[in-house]
């Protein structure tokens, strides 16, 4: 196999591919729980629960969709045309999820359940099969680091684009296609001195969610345009069985203790994800709104956030050349674990909240990049030792577990909640929830989040492929390639 450059074309087109996917991903972990209890109407611990099924449901279809994209075979390869096939599904399914159906309550769990989902499987079937492109645009560890990182940059320049317009077009669009219900929210805010908050007008929220789908469907062209497999498994002519790819896996035991340190750093930011709207509008009760785009303090915080991610993300790759991507990973778990502990003592004060969250941030933002990269090293290791290239089944399991950690966040979110009597009706008139409920949502950003960056932290002590294991891997499997 002769070696081919990969260009900065080759970087920006992969970017752009979860630039697209953490458009959505964002909206689903920071918005989606407050989206179904003060829009959409259901109770928090149903809307938890709903998630955890759901969720459970679509991340073992994710190794399904893996299994598939590793036996296609078309001109374009094997994973690129998924990105051509469903970026439109996509986006269509996003506007399908967050639309509020006529309905009792009963019939809205049920429309619910059954389009998040669809949009969950969907979400699979052009998620995993991107995901895998990682491991097949370069046989070289130290490039396939640099596209996870700028995979990573671009995904979280995505969040803040989301962030960005997401609020000013859901309040724009309340105003001009729903006045009287922003204007009474208005109204009631303000006799209440309360935080206006994000509009929770049904079609203000449908068509919000057009607009992000649609920038979404032109980043997956983009992608699939712009990338291509290089790749070729070493043994391509053995036909395997998905029995045997599962057994494989299932004994290749680095994968399992990424998979577990993978869900708990997830799990980590998804349930800070899920209840920081609750956290600003509840305890930190700030009335500020920038001029001009209407952004409240919770719209801040993630923009802050979001931009601390991409640092992290920056520096990933020459921090993890230094110390190795192990190592890396485990000292920014433990800061993160120190730092979510400290948040939970620190003042009502926005400045602290807002330190907290950047320094907090940078850490998560070298977490993901390398998350991805040592699954694509998984992938050469698992070819190393039975001559059969996985990427789809391996970097399904990335994503499935990448699932499960927002899965159980966004459930813990909802029964938490619920537990500390969280009430929609105090929501919906602007009236203080109760002590118990705060103290919930401040341990929910702080104490919990803890406990899980401190397990990704000890599951990472005993994951075996070391910086200068993952270079012999390479050598070996090239030295096979050039003997084919």
């Amino acid at each position: 196999m002769k070696a081919q450059t990969i260009t900065l074309k080759d970087k920006v087109g992969y970017g752009f591919g979860d630039m697209a996917s953490s458009m959505f991903w964002k909206i689903f972990g920071m918005y989606l729980l407050f989206f179904y209890t003060d829009v959409f109407g259901i109770p928090a611990a149903a809307a938890g629960t709903m998630f955890l099924i759901s969720r459970l449901f679509d991340s073992f279809f994710d190794v399904i969709v893996g299994m598939v994209a590793d036996r296609t075979k078309t001109r374009w390869g094997r994973y690129r045309p998924y990105l051509l096939w469903f970026a439109i599904p996509f986006a269509v399914m996003g506007v399908i999820t967050f639309f509020v159906p006529d309905f009792a309550q009963t019939g809205k769990l049920i429309y619910a359940y059954v389009t998040f989902i669809l949009m969950m499987l969907v979400y699979s079937i052009i998620n995993v099969p991107y995901a895998s492109l990682l491991g097949v645009m370069s046989p070289d560890p130290k490039e396939r680091n640099v596209l996870s990182s700028y995979r990573m940059t671009f995904a979280f320049i995505g969040s803040f684009i989301t962030f960005m317009l997401l609020q000013p077009l859901v309040d724009f669009f309340a105003k001009t296609f729903d006045p009287e219900t922003f204007d009474k929210a208005q109204a009631a805010a303000a006799q209440a001195s309360a935080e206006t908050s994000i509009s929770t007008s049904p079609i203000a929220w449908v068509l919000g969610v057009a607009v992000i789908g649609t920038i979404c469907a032109i980043l997956f062209f983009l992608c699939f345009a712009m990338t291509r497999e290089r790749v070729e498994p070493v043994n391509e002519e053995k036909e395997v069985t998905v029995k045997q790819d599962l057994k494989n896996l299932f004994h290749n035991a680095p994968w399992w203790i990424l998979v577990a340190t993978g869900l708990a750093a997830l799990l980590f930011n998804a349930v800070r994800d899920g209840v920081a709207i609750f956290f600003f509008r509840d305890y930190v009760g700030s009335s500020y709104k920038m001029p001009f785009f209407g952004w409240d303090m919770a719209t801040i915080y993630f923009m802050i956030g979001q931009a601390a991610n991409i640092v992290g993300v920056v520096l990933a790759p020459s921090i993890s050349a230094k110390y190795g991507k192990r190592n890396t990973y485990m000292i920014a778990m433990l800061i993160a674990a120190i730092l979510s502990v400290v948040f939970f003592f620190i003042p009502n004060n926005i400045t602290w909240i807002i330190i907290l969250q950047v320094l907090i941030s940078i850490c998560a933002g070298y977490v993901l990049p390398l998350l991805w990269s040592m699954f694509a090293d998984i992938v050469d290791y698992e070819e190393l030792k039975t001559n059969r290239r996985a990427s789809g089944l391996i970097f399904s399991s990335s994503s499935m577990s990448q699932k499960l950690g927002w899965a159980l966040g966004a459930a813990l979110g909802g029964w938490i909640l619920a537990i500390f009597h969280y009430s929609e009706d105090l929501a919906n008139q602007y009236l203080p929830q109760l002590p118990e409920t705060i103290l919930g949502e401040r341990l929910m950003l702080s104490i919990f989040p803890a406990i899980c960056a401190l397990l990704a932290f000890v599951g990472m002590i005993f994951y075996p492929l070391t910086e200068k294991r993952v270079k012999e891997i390479a050598e070996e499997l090239e030295a096979k390639r050039n003997n084919k």
